[in-house]
């Protein structure tokens, strides 16, 4: 699990500075990813990108991990203290949520959102 963590810690990195082709590269070409905004999921490394890059145009998020663990399932759950301003700094959103990662072969298949309040 350690070197995953590891990998986790730097996608939060990479997200918060922007930088879509440095989390791309940890994401299964077929990943299903948690659309935060409408529901349901994005599908592949092209629908991840387009969904950032639409996301970052109206909300300025940013999502640091407090903690990790493995769920009876297997899947690494992350507690993440979420921030979420609109674009002029205006905070709209601070909570916890955590964030489900399920591997395949090293990379990340699936992620998910939960509530955790």
């Amino acid at each position: 699990m350690d070197g995953d963590i590891g990998d986790l810690k730097r996608i939060y990195d990479r997200f918060n500075a922007r930088d879509i082709d440095g989390v791309l590269t940890v994401l299964a070409e077929d990943v299903a990813w948690a659309n935060g905004m409408e529901g349901g999921h994005v599908h592949g490394h092209e629908a991840v990108r387009a969904y950032w890059t639409r996301q970052w145009a109206l909300i300025n998020p940013h999502v640091e991990p407090a903690g990790f663990h493995r769920s009876a399932d297997g899947a690494i759950v992350a507690d993440v203290h979420q921030l979420v301003r609109d674009l002029q700094g205006t905070l709209l959103q601070d909570k916890m949520v955590g964030h489900v990662f399920r591997f395949r072969e090293g990379k990340i298949a699936r992620f998910d959102i939960q509530d955790v309040s």
